[in-house]
């Protein structure tokens, strides 16, 4: 199963590190990660999505919280959590295909950051599958370039 990990952690030098180390020593995947400062500049998060089951991924929220850099760890999927991905592609067009391109980023509402006579530049924000959907909906051929952040997300329940 898919799951999604949000890990507050201090903004210190290696913290990164000693993470994706502890991912690595076990022998499980990092699907996607994404770290950056939060609204403490002493504390970032890190969101990384991996694929496990439910014994596997209480063992890793476990270590992940015996780390010393670790402030808090929560398992968004066992949650009600609002996730999102960007993905930045570069499709190609011409006057064939252009009316054809445009009808499929309205329907996704992907929006265009920047239009040349022989390419988009589209730019969508949703859940992983519908950026997966996005991508899949055009002829591989006409991709030019892909470029995802990774997931992130928070609870929707606010803590007290």
């Amino acid at each position: 199963m898919r799951h999604i990990i949000s890990i507050q952690l201090e903004n210190e030098s290696g913290a990164l590190s000693r993470v994706a180390g502890l991912f690595s020593a076990r022998g499980f995947n990092i699907e996607s990660l994404t770290v950056a400062t939060t609204n403490d500049p002493t504390l970032s998060r890190m969101t990384i999505v991996s694929v496990g089951n439910d014994d596997i991924i209480e063992q890793i929220v476990k270590q992940l919280n015996k780390l010393i850099d670790v402030v808090t760890v929560t398992d968004l999927t066992a949650t009600e959590h609002i996730e999102r991905e960007l993905v930045l592609i570069k499709i190609s067009i011409d006057n064939d295909t252009q009316a054809k391109v445009d009808t499929q980023l309205d329907a996704f509402n992907a929006k265009i950051i920047d239009a040349a006579e022989e390419a988009y530049i589209v730019e969508l924000a949703g859940k992983s599958q519908k950026i997966n959907d996005f991508i899949n909906a055009f002829d591989a051929d006409k991709i030019i370039e892909v470029s995802r952040t990774g997931v992130t997300g928070v609870c929707q329940k606010i803590e007290s």
